[in-house]
């Protein structure tokens, strides 16, 4: 019988040291995280920006942020639920919505920093790589770094139409142009036009197309919002250039209005005031005796 030799002694668990709760959760890669906001000391402390663009079930989320050893500050942010009032009230998970959402981010940003008349970015969109230059005697363009985060990597996904929508409006975000949509890795070329059908939502206009000549009922189920929102395939690019120009015109966020509770039951009561605290504990008392017939604070004193 052969001896086994214990690997994990009580030692080995002494030491042990868990990793960070973020990584346990499988939430932050900390090597590319380290990449990313690691900065050069001769910058003299001055910030690294990250272009950060998630894309959830119900929206499109892009910031810009940048990190202190206290935690990360965001700069600006755009999430694509903020469309509806450029126009687009449908589809903000898709593409053509990515791209939208990130170009309302670097106009929104560039307008903040009054930078947003020296670089307009690229105002027809062509779907040709761009890339932002500086501007002789100027400030030099806004540089950001592509923060992906746990997202794969692969040709055409959308937080590369972000970063795309980001560009075009005049950011500086060093990429390749690799991972858009229409780049084919065997000739190694870009093609502008499938790109730019995607930035306009043509590949839905497409598909819509497609179930009405195939299935009436799946193109009603598919495109239940389309349809009431009364859209159809025909509208789309009109409807993405015209929110395009109106990001442009006016990318500032939304005045907050007051917030009201869903549920008016659950809504925080305002504090009373001293006097009225008073005049509350006197009702409270002279109901006492009315109802036992005796002086609560008579009785108290005896």
């Amino acid at each position: 019988m052969g001896f086994v030799k214990i690997v994990k002694s009580k030692a080995y668990f002494k030491r042990f040291q868990v990793h960070f709760r973020r990584r346990r959760e499988g939430k932050t890669d900390y090597q590319q995280r380290h990449r990313l906001i690691q900065q050069d000391k001769n910058k003299y402390n001055s910030p690294k920006y990250r272009l950060v663009a998630r894309i959830t079930n119900k929206k499109v989320i892009a910031q810009i942020i940048y990190s202190k050893i206290v935690g990360d500050f965001v700069l600006s942010s755009a999430y694509s639920n903020e469309l509806p009032r450029y126009g687009i009230t449908v589809g903000l998970t898709n593409y053509a919505a990515a791209y939208a959402t990130g170009l309302l981010l670097a106009r929104r940003l560039l307008t903040q920093l009054k930078l947003n008349d020296i670089y307009k970015g690229q105002e027809k969109v062509t779907g040709d790589d761009f890339l932002v230059k500086p501007v002789d005697e100027k400030p030099r363009p806004f540089k950001a770094f592509l923060d992906v985060g746990l997202t794969r990597t692969s040709t055409g996904n959308k937080v590369f139409a972000v970063m795309k929508g980001a560009c075009d409006g005049g950011l500086y975000v060093p990429h390749k142009k690799t991972r858009f949509v229409g780049y084919n890795a065997e000739t190694k070329k870009l093609n502008a036009d499938v790109l730019r059908k995607y930035i306009f939502g043509n590949h839905v206009a497409e598909h819509m197309k497609l179930l009405q000549t195939e299935s009436e009922e799946d193109y009603k189920k598919h495109y239940s919002q389309y349809i009431k929102a009364n859209i159809g395939p025909k509208d789309l690019e009109a409807l993405y250039t015209k929110a395009h120009a109106a990001i442009r015109k006016d990318p500032s966020p939304a005045k907050k209005g007051e917030k009201k509770p869903s549920d008016p039951k659950f809504a925080k009561k305002a504090k009373r005031t001293l006097r009225q605290r008073r005049t509350r504990i006197n009702l409270i008392k002279k109901s006492i005796e009315k109802r036992v017939g005796v002086n609560p604070s008579a009785a108290a004193e005896n």
